[in-house]
């Protein structure tokens, strides 16, 4: 070889390592320039993530950051309930169609258990290899390459990253492992202070509800009308699909109850004569507050559990205590929804106590009113009998004395007509005084005026509207104890009847005592009877009316309804009474 030639490849040499060493210059500013990028994309991530106050909002962020940072292809994050298994699950990547196709979300078993029992940082390349590898459901996408960190907030773990297939079929590194678990950090602190603020609103928005319905209540609006907005309030303010108020009687019965919401027909009028094997008798022996997982299969919903068959999470409540229990609220969620929280339901016992207490101050304020009405009647019946009825005395003493003076017959047939008129008269008003004193009489049953307007005050809780009374004749004086007990029994059938089918707006209803019987007639402004439908209920009001020698008819109201009349006769002059004597005898 020629000395030009060796020079020339020595000239070579030093020119081979400085292209390497550009090369690798190259390299490292490049390493250098993404690792740049990378922390300030984790540095955004982070700002972002902490910016949010809302939870959903926070968690979806934190997932969709994290499948940014790491060059992932699908990314989840599980939200761990307190059964240790995921009570939420977020994915990001999958579409909603190809969701719909995989069908459930998954709950905690396989390599995302592995994260629960183990809340340590998982890298993995292949996930099949893995002891814990539970396999895919059909229609799942594949997934090879996996990466798991947990999030802890302070130090319970709150849940877990979940982030497959690094795009470009590579293998997720340390710096992948370095860069979520920081992130992790950022989201557990972002998620307790979104958890501090929904617990802020939470009890700023159960106090609002407090005091509309306090104040509704002691304004004097229907108990009804308060009970179906406390209904509303809580169902809006958990997220619940259904709330239903059961009204529980002094006895422990199931006097009605109230709905609102999904298959919210079949909650509505129940009455039973024990709690035994409901929610509400659950709730009472838990300290007034339980959580059910899915309602549906609770071995404690004995009674009518295929009422819950659609629904899932549940939370019962009493209103009260068990001395002076009002009732119990239920609110529950679709088959497949979240459970409730404890967030949600840490408000839930304030909440109640403080409708228990307004509902009670409500009863003593109608106690107040109701005495203030009594000692209206006692002076109104005092002044129908020293006045009055003195005075109709005195005009038909008078008449009677006048009628010998008067020889054209019918004249004198005119004054007796007037003078039976009198007495007439005298019986009616003998009886509304009667009636206006009944409260006097302790330790005795009352009479039948008294009795029906009570019924009409139960009634209105289940109806949800008052509805109208009117009596006629001498229905306390003339209605033995025996037929007014059947009474009360039809009202109280007939009425529930309306509220469990009618779908009415208004109901009327009527006594009316004459010399021939007691009629009892109830009209409602509903959808009417069915074409030849027949309930076990009008079966049960009609024996009532044979047992007594009566009749039941029901037909339907011009304009829409129904109307439903029972009538039974009654003799001259029951359970022992003398006809009074006329004026004068």
């Amino acid at each position: 070889m020629s000395g030009d030639g060796r020079e020339s490849a020595m000239g070579k040499v030093p020119r081979l390592r400085l292209d390497e060493l550009l090369e690798e210059l190259q390299v490292r500013i490049d390493q250098v320039r993404g690792t740049r990028d990378r922390l300030n994309g984790l540095l955004e991530a982070v700002m972002s993530v902490g910016r949010e106050l809302d939870l959903p909002q926070v968690l979806r962020g934190i997932v969709e950051a994290a499948v940014v940072l790491v060059d992932a292809e699908y990314g989840a994050l599980g939200v761990i309930g307190d059964d240790k298994k995921l009570a939420e699950f977020l994915p990001v990547g999958i579409g909603d169609e190809l969701r719909a196709r995989i069908g459930d979300l998954p709950s905690g078993h396989g390599i995302l258990g592995e994260l629960i029992r183990h809340p340590q940082t998982l890298r993995l390349s292949e996930l099949s290899e893995h002891p814990a590898s539970y396999g895919f459901p059909a229609n799942h996408p594949p997934m090879h390459s996996f990466l798991g960190v947990p999030i802890r907030v302070r130090d319970d773990v709150f849940g877990n990253l979940y982030l497959t297939e690094k795009r470009g079929g590579m293998e997720f590194d340390a710096e992948d492992e370095a860069v979520l678990s920081t992130l992790a950090v950022a989201a557990g602190i972002a998620i307790e202070n979104a958890r501090l603020f929904e617990n802020v609103r939470l009890r700023e928005r159960w106090m609002a509800a407090n005091a509309e319905i306090t104040s509704a209540l002691l304004s004097g609006a229907l108990e009804s009308e308060v009970l179906e907005g406390m209904l509303a309030r809580s169902t809006d303010i958990t997220g619940a699909d259904l709330g239903v108020f059961y009204l529980v009687g002094a006895a422990g019965e199931l006097r009605g109850s109230l709905s609102l919401g999904e298959a919210a027909e079949a909650h509505r009028g129940i009455v039973l004569p024990s709690i035994e094997g409901t929610l509400a008798e659950a709730a009472l022996s838990e300290d007034g507050l339980v959580v059910v997982s899915d309602v549906a299969h609770d071995e404690r919903v004995r009674v009518q559990p295929d009422r819950w068959e659609r629904f899932g999470p549940a939370v019962a409540v009493a209103i009260g205590t068990k001395e002076r229990l009002s009732g119990v609220l239920i609110l529950a969620r679709l088959r497949g929804r979240a459970p409730f929280s404890p967030l949600e339901v840490a408000a839930l016992p304030g909440f109640a106590g403080q409708a228990a207490l307004a509902l009670e101050l409500a009863d003593r304020r109608r106690d107040a009113e109701q005495m203030s009405l009594l000692e209206d009647h006692d002076r109104i019946a005092r002044d129908l009998h020293d006045l009055a009825i003195q005075r109709l005395f005195a005009t038909g003493m008078t008449l009677q004395s006048a009628q010998r003076f008067v020889e054209h017959p019918q004249a004198s047939e005119r004054l007796t007509r007037a003078i039976d008129d009198l007495d007439a008269t005298i019986k009616i008003i003998r009886s509304t005084i009667f009636g206006l004193r009944e409260h006097e009489t302790s330790g005795t049953t009352p009479k039948l005026r008294l009795r029906a307007v009570q019924a009409m005050d139960q009634a209105a809780v289940v109806l949800g509207f008052a509805p109208a009374l009117r009596m006629e004749g001498l229905i306390d004086t003339d209605v033995p104890p025996g037929v007014a007990d059947e009474i009360i029994a039809v009202l109280g059938e007939a009425l529930t009847n309306v509220a469990r089918h009618a779908e009415a707006g208004h109901a009327e209803v009527s006594i009316r005592a004459t010399d021939g019987g007691v009629t009892v007639e109830v009209g409602d402004d509903g959808i009417g009877m069915p074409d030849g439908g027949r309930r076990s209920g009008l079966r049960n009001l009609a024996e009532r009316a044979e047992r007594l020698g009566g009749e039941l008819s029901v037909s339907a109201r011009t304009g829409g309804g129904t109307r439903l009349v029972w009538r039974v006769p009654l003799a001259p002059f029951p359970d022992g009474h003398a006809a009074e004597p006329r004026t004068g005898q």
